[in-house]
């Protein structure tokens, strides 16, 4: 998945990178509003993590800004502000979640989990396909009871399908959602993963999940499939 991180303190926008790309999220920097709103109006994020404080624009006007036009992506806000007033204020002006400084990785990872499957309706976070299990809490996968090791692309590119389920998903929209505005991957690199994932997920077991729809994607069999 592919998040906007909007953070102009540098050694906490690398740490903050770091760790989500470490959990397979595709991440944009941005460093001041200016950049934070242009990028966020050209790109489809699945969530946006904005600091209040920043440069040129800061983050509450931003997102109001959003917000009155019509732009509906996930903000987590981060702030230096504990009190309730600054929290109330945040969620009014549109923000979808608050974390305030100073905090632990684990737990913006959490949220920003949490804000992915609201965003496809997913109250539960196990999703299930037929005997495949993705645990998109714990970022495990099980298939017959069977644990898959996953490399942190290879699991969001399957929970991308996963929350797309019966549905094509192209391979343009694989690279917006899996890949940073700076990766230089060539675009059969979405083939190589989805030959990757089917090694795992489908070899062996029946049926398989993994299907192709022909010039124009992939998609996770659905029910009646």
């Amino acid at each position: 998945m592919r998040v906007l991180l909007v953070e102009d303190h540098r050694s906490l926008a690398r740490s903050l990178c770091r760790g989500l790309e470490e959990e397979g999220f595709a991440v944009d920097l941005a460093e001041d509003g200016d950049i934070a709103n242009q990028k966020a109006r050209t790109a489809d994020y699945d969530v946006i993590v904005l600091d209040v404080m920043l440069p040129k624009v800061d983050g509450l006007t931003l997102l109001k800004k959003w917000r009155e036009d019509g732009l509906k992506t996930h903000v987590l806000m981060l702030t230096a502000k504990d009190s309730v007033e600054d929290k109330v204020s945040g969620l009014n002006t549109g923000a979808d979640d608050y974390l305030t400084k100073p905090f632990h990785l684990e737990e913006l990872l959490a949220r920003v989990r949490a804000l992915i499957r609201r965003r496809h309706q997913a109250k539960d976070p196990v999703i299930k396909v037929f005997d495949l299990e993705i645990d998109t809490a714990g970022r495990k996968v099980r298939r017959a009871g069977k644990l898959i090791h996953l490399t942190p692309r290879e699991y969001a590119l399957l929970e991308l399908l996963a929350y797309h389920r019966g549905q094509v998903v192209s391979r343009r929209m694989v690279w917006e959602h899996l890949y940073d505005e700076y990766d230089e991957n060539t675009s059969n690199v979405v083939d190589v993963y989805i030959r990757y994932l089917r090694t795992k997920i489908d070899k062996d077991f029946e049926p398989p999940l993994i299907l192709t729809r022909w010039g124009e994607g992939y998609y996770l069999r659905g029910e009646t499939d």
